[in-house]
C-alpha cells in the first residue's frame, strides 16, 4: 500500500551523479582546507569551480532523459535538469565572484566554499525531488548552509544580525512547511507527489480529497513555507536586513540560487502535481502576487543602500513570478523558467558590481557611492546600467522579454487586472533603477573604487553576466523553447490511477 513498504529501491546513476559530484567536491574542499593555509583559498575556489563545472557537464549530458530513483523520490526529467543547470550557474558565478573577495577579507576559504557547495547540493535536491520528504531535506540542507554563510563575516555585527534573523525566521517557516507536509500525508496517505496527484484527482471513500479541510490546510501551510523562501509579502521581513548584512557574494547567491531552488519546489508541487486543487489556492496567489510586487517596488523607492534596494527589487521580482504561477498552464510555466534564467544573470551581475566597488572593510554600499562611477570606471558603470535596465524591463534585454512572456501568459488566462498591476509596478521600478544610472553618469563625487585589473575573477563574473543578459534578451527563442520543454516534461508524466493506492 505505501511507498515505505515498497521493498528494494530502484537506482538511476544519471539522476544522482551530478548531486554525488557536488557532495564529493564539498567534502574534498573541506578536507583539503585542513592542510591548506589561509592564503591558498584561491586554490580551494578553483577546486570548487572545477567540481561545479563537472556537475554541469554531467547534468547537461542527461537532457532528454527520463528516469526515477529511490522509488520515485528522485526524478530525472528536463524540468529537474533545467533547474540543476540554472543552480549550478548561480553557484559557479558566486564562487567566481568570491575568489578575490575571500582573500581580501581573509575569510576561511575551506568553510566558505564547502558551505556554498553544500547549499548547492540542497538546491539540486529541491529541483529533483519527487516526494515531500526529499523536498524538506533539500530545503533544510540549503537553508542551514546559507544561514552560516550569511553570518560568515564574524567580526561584522551586521553579518551576525543577518544570520540570526535568517535562522530564527527560517526555522519558523520550516515549521509551517513541515506541518503542511504532515497534514497532506494525513489526507492522502503518501508523500510521493505522483501519488498525491492521483489521490486528489478523484473522489475517494471519504469524499473529494482535493477539497478536504486537511488537504487545504496542508496546502496553506506549505504555501507559507515556500512564500518565506521566495520572499513573498508578507513573508519577506527577513530579506532587506539579511541581504544588507551578508557578504555580497552570499547575498547574490541568496537572491539567485535560493530563489531558483525555492521556485523549483514551489512549481513542482503547486503547478505540476497539485493542479487539481488549483481553484482552492489560485486566488491566494493572485493576492500574494499583487502585494509582493507593490510592496517591493514601493519600499525600494526610498532606499539609500543599494543592497537593500536590490533586496526589495528581489521581492518585487518574486511578485512577477507569482503572476505566472497564478496564470498556471504550460505557457506560464515556460515563461517562469525563462524569467528565472534571465533574472539569474542580471542579479548576479548587479551584485558583482556591488562587490567590485567595495574595498576591504569599506563596502561602499550607499547609492551615493556610485556618483561619478562612469568617469572612473566606464566599463563597470556600463555593466551596472545594463543590469538596471534589464531589471526595469527595457528592451531588448532579458528582463523585458521575461516580463513579456509572463504577462502574455497571464493575459491569455484572463488575469487582466493582475497584469495591469504588474505593468504599473514595472513603471514604478524604473524610478529607483534609473536613479542608480543617474548617479553614475550625471553626478560627481562618490567612493574611490578598486581597479578591476587586479581582480580578474570579478571582472569575469561581470562579463559573463553581461553576455548572459544580452544573449538571452536578443535571442530568446532557444532559451524559451528549452524552458517550455522543461516545464512540459514535468507535466507529461503518466498519471497513477487512484485505485492503485488502495490496499
Amino acid at each position: 500500500m505505501s511507498e515505505f513498504n515498497s521493498g528494494a529501491l530502484d537506482f538511476s546513476w544519471p539522476s544522482v551523479l551530478p548531486l554525488i559530484v557536488v557532495a564529493i567536491v564539498a567534502v574534498a574542499v573541506l578536507m583539503v582546507g585542513v592542510f591548506a593555509d589561509d592564503d591558498e583559498s584561491v586554490g580551494l575556489g578553483m577546486l570548487s569551480i572545477g567540481g561545479l563545472a563537472l556537475a554541469f557537464v554531467l547534468a547537461l549530458a542527461t537532457l532528454g532523459q527520463s528516469a526515477r530513483a529511490f522509488s520515485g523520490s528522485i526524478l530525472l526529467d528536463n524540468f529537474a535538469i533545467y533547474f540543476e543547470l540554472a543552480i549550478l550557474i548561480s553557484a559557479f558565478l558566486t564562487v567566481l565572484m568570491s575568489l578575490e573577495y575571500v582573500g581580501d577579507l581573509h575569510l576561511p576559504g575551506a568553510e566558505y566554499y564547502s558551505l556554498i557547495l553544500f547549499a548547492t547540493l540542497g538546491m539540486m535536491l529541491l529541483a529533483t525531488a519527487g516526494d515531500l520528504i526529499v523536498i524538506f531535506l533539500g530545503l533544510e540542507t540549503m537553508s542551514i548552509a546559507v544561514y552560516a554563510l550569511a553570518g560568515f563575516r564574524r567580526g561584522d555585527p551586521r553579518s551576525i544580525e543577518a544570520s540570526l534573523k535568517y535562522f530564527i525566521l527560517g526555522a519558523f517557516s520550516t515549521g509551517f512547511l513541515l506541518y503542511g507536509i504532515a497534514l497532506i500525508y494525513g489526507a492522502t496517505g503518501t508523500v510521493r507527489l505522483d501519488r498525491i496527484r492521483a489521490a486528489i484527482s478523484g473522489p475517494m471513500a471519504a469524499g473529494p480529497i482535493a477539497h478536504s479541510p486537511l488537504m487545504l490546510l496542508g496546502l496553506g501551510l506549505m504555501l507559507i513555507g515556500f512564500g518565506f523562501k521566495v520572499a513573498a509579502v508578507p513573508f519577506h521581513m527577513w530579506t532587506p536586513d539579511v541581504y544588507e548584512g551578508a557578504p555580497t557574494p552570499v547575498t547574490a547567491f541568496m537572491a539567485v540560487g535560493v530563489k531558483i531552488a525555492a521556485f523549483a519546489g514551489f512549481l513542482r508541487i503547486f503547478m505540476v502535481y497539485l493542479g487539481a486543487a488549483g481553484a482552492e489556492w489560485t486566488w491566494v496567489l493572485w493576492v500574494l502576487a499583487a502585494l509582493t510586487m507593490t510592496a517591493g517596488n514601493a519600499i525600494a523607492l526610498v532606499q539609500t543602500n543599494i543592497k537593500r534596494m536590490l533586496a526589495y527589487s528581489a521581492i518585487a521580482h518574486a511578485g512577477y513570478l507569482l503572476v505566472g504561477m497564478t496564470a498556471a498552464g504550460n505557457a506560464a510555466g515556460g515563461a517562469i523558467l525563462y524569467y528565472l534564467l534571465g533574472y539569474a544573470f542580471t542579479s548576479m551581475g548587479a551584485f558583482a558590481v556591488v562587490a567590485a566597488l567595495g574595498r576591504g572593510d569599506a563596502p561602499h554600499e550607499r547609492i551615493a557611492d556610485y556618483r561619478g562611477l562612469a568617469r572612473r570606471q566606464p566599463g563597470l558603470a556600463a555593466a551596472m546600467a545594463l543590469f538596471m535596465l534589464s531589471l526595469t524591463g527595457v528592451p531588448p534585454l532579458a528582463g523585458f522579454v521575461g516580463k513579456f512572456y509572463l504577462f502574455s501568459a497571464a493575459l491569455s488566462q484572463g488575469l487582466v487586472w493582475l497584469v495591469i498591476i504588474a505593468a504599473l509596478n514595472s513603471v514604478i521600478s524604473a524610478y529607483y533603477y534609473i536613479s542608480v544610472i543617474v548617479a553614475m553618469y550625471m553626478d560627481r563625487g562618490g567612493a574611490e573604487d578598486v581597479r578591476m585589473r587586479g581582480r580578474p575573477a570579478l571582472f569575469a563574473t561581470v562579463a559573463i553576466a553581461v553576455v548572459g543578459v544580452v544573449l538571452i534578451g536578443l535571442y530568446p527563442q532557444p532559451f524559451m523553447a528549452a524552458a517550455s520543454n522543461a516545464f512540459a516534461s514535468a507535466t507529461s508524466v503518466p498519471p497513477i490511477h487512484a485505485a492503485s493506492l488502495l490496499p
